[in-house]
């Protein structure tokens, strides 16, 4: 089973990144990022970036969820998932997670 990736990056000008990556390694999407291999992508202009949270799904219905969700965030709440604080997030949040990985 593929994992998917919901992943979110600190970008150079501070601001966050939400995206997804289909694979085992999500380090690999992060590099691609940094390397700029695809110039018209939001964060080309903004690197480096920094993974600063990622989450491994089993399901790509629920990950595509999620990450959909969490780019709906505000600065704060996207701040308190950064941080692990799950009880000041919605309760679908930690759904199909899968955790320690």
């Amino acid at each position: 089973v593929m994992r998917v990736w919901v992943y979110m990056l600190r970008c150079a000008d501070g601001r966050y990144y939400v995206g997804s990556h289909r694979g085992e390694d999500v380090q690999v999407r992060v590099w691609e990022h940094n390397a700029g291999l695809h110039p018209t992508a939001w964060t080309f202009s903004r690197r480096p970036v920094e993974l600063v949270w990622c989450e491994a799904f089993l399901r790509a219905d629920e990950a595509v969820a999620f990450e959909r969700q969490v780019k709906g965030w505000s600065r704060d709440k996207k701040e308190a998932l950064i941080r692990g604080e799950w009880s000041s997030l919605p309760a679908p949040a930690a759904r199909g997670r899968l955790t320690g990985q």
